[in-house]
């Protein structure tokens, strides 16, 4: 999906930055807009997706989760399965060898699950970038093997304890360091989130796991489902749909998860494009949750990944649009989902993903048994683990 106009998805998006950061996005963008089109940028970025990431993923059909409800069948795109355990890999490979062609010595990055942190530390230890992640400290602590991973790459991860001490926090702090250190730093901005030309560098990076499941899917699914925090796997799997709606009779139904929390009602909750309303968040204008003044209010979910209170132009337009539907599961579904795949299919998921899982027990009722689900298994749930054996959940 292509802005409509400069840098905006509708009236989403924007590049709401100071004076100091302009001339380092045109940079970019004048960059992304000439190697997306150039021949051999676009060889060496699918030679490392192929030899060095893994891809293309496999596409798995999930016989017991599927018997289980016993109605579509279920598919699962495996990005769990991409190198360093997440989708992350996809964007940080793209961005990196934009930032070599840009001459850059040094990158920066935000982190709330680690996942995107791992594989931005993973490329620079590549291609032999200096390397510093900025993670809140809640996240370190429920992050602790993701974080003794980045370091063991060679990244200094910076804990910020300002604020809520997650993701929302860890980015301000990335952009105020790239500010100070704009002439050799390149920020690899891991969602489609922040200003323009970050959200369609994203997703155009990311669109190789949708482009992928076309070529498996030789008829369009009837649904797709991923999970939504900032926005990069949803984005990345949706991509060649939105582009084309209507080439397929309508099909596939696009359903984005957002994290729904401890409750929607006390406010302890993530669900930005469900209660959110627009406003102004690292540089870019979306759905954001914040008061009646304004202010950004906290983001909570149990997955570190979805903690955070805003989201991509691209998915506030589509949601404006009803060309997807937004959803919540909460944390309790969550941890139930991530038990259930664990147990039906021998796949432990991300937290983050297992909220793509947890949905399909409402939409699976209204589906036939001649219809297809696909679920983007947007990462693996080791780095997870300590927080789930913290949780006390019925099973």
């Amino acid at each position: 999906m292509k802005a409509k106009q400069k840098g905006y998805f509708g009236k989403y998006g924007g590049t709401f930055v100071p004076e100091t950061i302009m001339p380092a996005l045109e940079e970019l963008e004048k960059a992304f807009t000439s190697y997306s089109k150039d021949k051999k940028f676009k060889e060496e970025f699918n030679y490392l997706l192929q030899t060095y990431a893994g891809r293309p993923t496999p596409l798995y059909f999930a016989k017991r989760l599927t018997e289980h409800y016993g109605k579509a069948k279920i598919f699962l795109k495996r990005e769990d399965l991409c190198h360093t355990g997440a989708h992350k890999i996809n964007n940080c490979i793209g961005q990196a060898l934009l930032a070599k062609r840009l001459g850059k010595k040094r990158i920066i990055a935000e982190t709330g699950a680690g996942q995107h942190g791992l594989a931005t530390a993973t490329v620079c230890a590549l291609f032999g970038f200096d390397c510093e992640i900025y993670m809140g400290k809640v996240d370190i602590k429920r992050q602790e093997l993701n974080v003794f991973k980045m370091e063991l790459l060679g990244a200094k991860v910076i804990p910020i304890e300002s604020g809520s001490q997650t993701l929302k926090d860890a980015t301000s702090e990335a952009i105020r360091d790239w500010i100070t250190n704009i002439k050799n730093t390149h920020y690899i901005i891991g969602s489609t989130v922040g200003p323009h030309p970050y959200p369609q560098i994203v997703s155009y990076f990311q669109s190789v796991i949708g482009y992928e499941l076309k070529k498996q899917f030789k008829k369009a699914p009837d649904y797709i489902v991923a999970c939504v925090g900032g926005g990069s796997n949803s984005m990345g799997i949706f991509y060649p749909f939105i582009n084309r709606v209507g080439v397929y009779r309508n099909k596939p139904k696009l359903i984005g998860i957002e994290a729904g929390g401890t409750s929607l009602k006390n406010g302890h909750h993530a669900a930005t494009l469900t209660l959110g309303k627009p406003g102004i968040l690292h540089g870019s204008y979306s759905y954001l949750l914040q008061d009646k003044n304004g202010i950004i209010k906290e983001a909570h979910s149990i997955s570190a990944g979805l903690d955070y209170p805003g989201v991509g132009p691209q998915h506030s337009y589509l949601k404006d649009k009803n060309i997807v539907q937004y959803k919540t599961v909460s944390d309790k579904e969550a941890l139930t989902a991530f038990y259930q795949l664990s147990k039906l299919e021998g796949i432990i998921p991300a937290l983050e993903s297992a909220h793509a899982i947890a949905y399909l027990k409402y939409l699976m009722p209204k589906t036939k048994k001649n219809e297809t689900v696909v679920v983007n298994l947007s990462g693996r749930g080791d780095k997870d683990i300590n927080t789930v054996k913290r949780k006390i959940i019925t099973k």
